[in-house]
């Protein structure tokens, strides 16, 4: 439930694509498993199920009624045949961002005995389309993911305190093979 901001950035270099400047394109966010060996051990269930236990989809742009926080999106929608996606319209050449809630947790995809901490990491990706001729946005434009961990307030902290731990024993020199921290993460080009 905890809301997460993804600005969408126009990474077009000058002169490229110029067919789409002052025109919209359309973004479809998926969260879906990273490791994609788990579609193997759990197809299609996990969503279904986690849907019909929660009543909704797995994944929301947040808007509240009383102060939006999305800025620049068009059309909002969650598709109900796909209930780990969410898709909307942007401009390219305004500022965008959009806040997305991610309804499920990664231990939900552990057995027991390998839960906890551990918890199931899930990919976030975004595709985004232009339109073609016929209006319809199936010309496909880039596509950019990282992995995430989502857990309870509660399960975030602990898991966050113990990663510390583990790294604060580590030799400087076995630190080294591990990227620092950020405030931000940067999608990945797929």
């Amino acid at each position: 439930g905890q809301s997460y901001e993804i600005r969408m950035l126009d990474n077009r270099k000058l002169g490229e694509l110029p067919e789409i400047n002052g025109k919209l394109v359309k973004s479809i966010f998926r969260v879906v498993f990273h490791d994609r060996r788990m579609w193997l051990v759990l197809p299609y269930v996990p969503w279904e199920f986690l849907s019909s236990t929660t009543n909704c989809s797995l994944v929301s742009v947040c808007a509240p009624a009383d102060i939006p926080m999305s800025v620049g999106i068009i059309d909002p929608r969650a598709n109900p045949t796909q209930l780990n996606t969410v898709e909307f319209l942007w401009d390219p050449s305004k500022r965008t961002s959009v806040f997305i809630q991610v309804h499920c947790i990664s231990t939900e995809f552990t057995m027991r005995k390998h839960g906890g901490e551990k918890g199931v990491p899930f990919r976030v990706q975004i595709d985004t389309f232009k339109e073609n001729e016929n209006g319809e946005y199936t010309e496909h434009l880039h596509s950019a993911s990282c992995q995430i961990k989502v857990f309870k307030p509660k399960g975030a902290d602990r898991k966050q305190k113990t990663d510390r731990e583990k790294m604060e024993k580590r030799t400087p020199h076995e630190k080294e093979k591990y990227q620092p921290s950020y405030e931000t993460t940067i999608l990945t080009e797929v």
